[in-house]
């Protein structure tokens, strides 16, 4: 079976914008189609789906059909059901992270801001907002597929075996691809940025303290963490051990009402007020305030990119090996600096998938070579500078076992992860209620119920 990628979730929004737009007044515009005990699914929601499934540029995807689809948007309710009923959530800055990210990315699509907004006659922070959910039941959906296939595995053999099985005239043909690395270095803040952010929020702290001025209005107004801050600081109920250790510690020190002395994590600098505790779940609130790297900070890592790129270019030092020394990026440095395909896991990314203002760079740039420092920004959000490395450049051509083991891999996982999902959806139904509308009577999805 195939499966839908994340862009769905967006395709799906804009589809429904232009469709509803074209519908006379006076239309019935949507029905439900299917409930999984208490998700409903609507006809809208199947035929985008649907549109989404055909247009899709999948490599290696099964036949189509209405069935199909059906069966795929039953899983995934499925998954959102049992979900609700063994307590497995997200964590509320993954899903902001993960629509800032798409919201980036649109606007890259169109243009600007200004023109997304214009496009659907909607604030950036009124289309999250509406996308919100979306995006939260496809992160819920994707964990608790995580939960059921983490221990999947292909042997070598797996692989050719279904690289064999597609027949050769069905190969995917896979456009220009890059083998890109880089090398990147976040600013190491220093002690008297650090010494001015602890006395900021030592300030704020005293106006809560000493002045009786509100926690909430302070928190919108200096927290520089997005999502609590617009809601007064409040992070809502967390469990023992989900949050770190460091502000877990430091509010549950705390009575209901307290505010915690300036506390240092990961993040930045925090206090913390707690609202209220019930057993091993607690409610707080909190401010944080980030310290920034000042110019200085900035130059030495320049210098010091420089000084690496120097080396690998003399050939003191392999690219990989630089990588694995300096590099802060968590995600790529043990992999040499490779930057992976995050839907295949393959470290050839097609040319169209690549940042513009990254392609265009490497696009005049020879096999081999480095770039001098350049500003980065992290997915998530972080500021940074990185040296990029284009290590080799694929022409278009049909797949090949040889030069896309990995895509093919990657596949092979995806079949059998599939195959595990659909057993699971198969021993499962029969737990929740589930109701189908006649209209799909010839599928037989909940056949052995």
């Amino acid at each position: 079976m195939f499966r839908f990628s994340f862009s769905f979730i967006f395709f799906a929004f804009c589809g429904l914008n232009s469709v509803l737009a074209q519908i006379p007044k006076g239309v019935v515009l949507d029905k439900i189609i299917a409930k999984v005990d208490n998700q409903i699914l609507l006809k809208s929601e199947f035929e985008l789906s649907y549109i989404q499934a055909i247009n899709s540029n999948q490599e290696f995807k099964a036949e189509v059909t209405n069935c199909a689809v059906l069966e795929q948007l039953l899983t995934n309710k499925l998954l959102l059901a049992k979900a609700d009923i063994d307590s497995v959530n997200v964590d509320e800055r993954q899903v902001e992270a993960q629509l800032d990210r798409r919201m980036e990315y649109f606007i890259a699509q169109i243009g600007s801001k200004e023109k997304l907004e214009a496009q659907f006659g909607k604030s950036v922070k009124k289309l999250k907002e509406e996308l919100r959910k979306q995006v939260k039941d496809q992160l819920l959906s994707q964990k608790m597929q995580d939960n059921i296939t983490a221990k999947v595995k292909v042997t070598p053999s797996e692989v050719r075996k279904f690289y064999n099985s597609i027949p050769k005239d069905s190969l995917p043909f896979f456009s220009k691809e890059m083998e890109v690395g880089h090398i990147v270095i976040y600013p190491k803040v220093s002690k008297d940025q650090k010494i001015l952010t602890r006395e900021k929020l030592n300030d704020i702290r005293k106006k809560i303290v000493e002045e009786n001025e509100d926690f909430g209005v302070l928190a919108k107004e200096f927290s520089q963490d997005p999502l609590s801050a617009r809601d007064n600081g409040n992070l809502g109920f967390f469990k023992l051990g989900e949050l770190v250790p460091e502000y877990e510690a430091a509010a549950l020190k705390l009575k209901s009402g307290e505010t915690s002395p300036v506390f240092e994590s990961q993040f930045g600098f925090h206090i913390v007020q707690l609202i209220e505790r019930r057993g091993n779940q607690y409610n707080s609130r909190h401010i944080l305030l980030k310290p920034t790297s000042s110019s200085t900070d900035n130059e030495s890592i320049i210098k010091s990119l420089d000084s690496i790129r120097t080396k690998i270019i003399r050939d003191s030092i392999k690219f990989e090996k630089a990588a694995k020394e300096y590099s802060d990026d968590k995600m790529t440095k043990e992999a040499g600096g490779m930057i992976t395909d995050s839907e295949t896991g393959s470290t050839k990314l097609i040319a169209e998938k690549i940042d513009p203002a990254l392609y265009f760079r490497l696009d005049t740039m020879k096999i081999g070579s480095i770039t001098e420092p350049i500003p980065y920004r992290t997915d998530d959000g972080k500021e940074a500078f990185r040296i990029v490395y284009l290590k080799s450049i694929s022409l278009p051509h049909q797949a090949t076992l040889k030069d896309d083991y990995q895509r093919i891999q990657f596949a092979t996982i995806q079949e059998k992860k599939n195959k595990l999902i659909n057993s699971w959806f198969n021993r499962t139904k029969g737990e929740v209620f589930i109701e189908i509308d006649p209209e799909f009577k010839d599928c037989n999805v909940l056949k052995g119920l």
